[in-house]
């Protein structure tokens, strides 16, 4: 596990800056369209464009990052509603529900990055295929830490609430 481990950790870290860098890649250019419009009078043509897709990449790259810390695979109240076991039970449930509908949308949007291959952006004048490949790369990854969290075992603390 040593190994995996490391390459965990490494790809983690690499899709973590890589949102941190294209998010603040989207504050930027969301600044510049701000002061070319209204200070310069000359309003950017690339810069809404390469927001709107830096976004779009970031918000997929976050979901993997979310599934690497478990933050979306629960469901806490019927999570400790239940006896110890039940709840890991429950947690299996969930995890297939996860890798079915990540499966599901890696296969849709590698389909649809391919069918728009030949389409680009009217203002960056790029294959919109570049925005719809966040779709398919952050879907796997997703489903790459949605399997890694779970592989390490229940790491929350069973809560009773009954």
């Amino acid at each position: 596990m040593g190994v995996l481990g490391s390459i965990d950790r490494g790809l983690t870290r690499l899709v973590s800056w890589i949102a941190q860098a294209l998010l603040w890649s989207a504050v930027a250019a969301g600044f510049y369209q701000v002061l070319a419009r209204f200070v310069l009078e000359s309003p950017s043509a690339w810069s809404e464009g390469w927001t709107r897709a830096a976004i779009i990449w970031t918000v997929m790259l976050g979901v993997a990052l979310a599934f690497r810390q478990g933050a979306m695979l629960g469901v806490d109240l019927l999570h400790n509603l239940l006896a110890p076991r039940r709840a890991r039970v429950l947690e299996h449930v969930v995890l297939l529900i996860v890798v079915g509908f990540l499966g599901f949308l890696v296969w849709i949007g590698a389909d649809m990055t391919w069918r728009v291959r030949f389409q680009t952006t009217p203002s960056m004048g790029i294959s919109i295929s570049w925005i719809y490949l966040s779709i398919p790369v952050g879907a796997t990854l997703a489903l790459f830490a949605a399997l890694a969290y779970w592989a390490e075992g229940p790491r929350r603390p069973h809560i009773e609430t009954v």
